[in-house]
């Protein structure tokens, strides 16, 4: 379980106060996967952030009663003059699993040939999203989070291997999915949840959030 009670957040941008959250409560169930819709703008990264423990709220508490994923996408734990072979086994450490698994299951799902033992600074935006993404299905999580979907890779393959996998761990793991685009939340979510106004508005069912979303951006 993942739980959010009178969690607030926001920045001062240099002008105005850019608030994301005020004093929002809401829970992840495992098995029930969550679809967010949010506006650009309105803080899907720093939400996903802060389920992950990247970034602490400013008032309330966060409640993690199970094993949450870093973000798709973050190259945090990274270090980019190592080599794909080299940080994937340095993670597995990290994680307390087996390195030599984790590096052949990220060089078989990644297919970067010889540049997964060259430094991940050499590789394009594409590459390190296949990596990133190899590297969390690699690693043993009840809760899975991403922000704006699959990487972004004109990989025909990855994508094809990448979305089998994930479709499968739906089946036993849970997945929180945060995007400004109703579609990319279909695949995956049973539950839906709209981020507007500093609130998260939750619903049962993705077209009652598509409803007050798009309410909310065409309005």
């Amino acid at each position: 379980m993942l739980e959010f009670e009178n969690v607030s957040k926001s920045f001062w941008t240099g002008s105005q106060r850019k608030v994301i959250l005020d004093k929002v409560s809401f829970r992840v169930e495992l098995g029930r996967s969550l679809g967010i819709l949010a506006p650009n703008g309105t803080g899907k990264t720093t939400l996903i952030n802060m389920m992950a423990g990247l970034e602490k709220p400013d008032e309330g508490e966060i409640r993690r009663g199970c094993r949450i994923s870093f973000p798709l996408g973050f190259m945090g734990g990274v270090v980019t003059k190592h080599s794909a072979m080299e940080n994937s086994r340095y993670i597995a450490r990290i994680y307390g699993l087996d390195p030599d698994y984790v590096e052949s299951y990220c060089r078989w799902l990644c297919g970067l040939g010889e540049y997964f033992d060259q430094p991940l600074g050499t590789y394009s935006a594409g590459m390190k999203s296949r990596f990133s993404f190899a590297l969390m299905l690699a690693l043993d999580f009840d809760i899975y989070l991403i922000d704006e979907g699959m990487p972004s890779s004109t990989d025909v393959e990855f994508n094809r291997k990448a979305g089998e996998i994930l479709r499968e761990r739906l089946r036993t793991t849970t997945v929180v999915i945060v995007s400004h685009q109703a579609d990319v939340l279909e695949k995956f979510a049973s539950e839906a949840a709209v981020l507007t106004g500093g609130q998260l508005h939750m619903f049962d069912t993705l077209e009652e959030a598509k409803e007050l979303y798009d309410y909310e951006t065409q309005g």
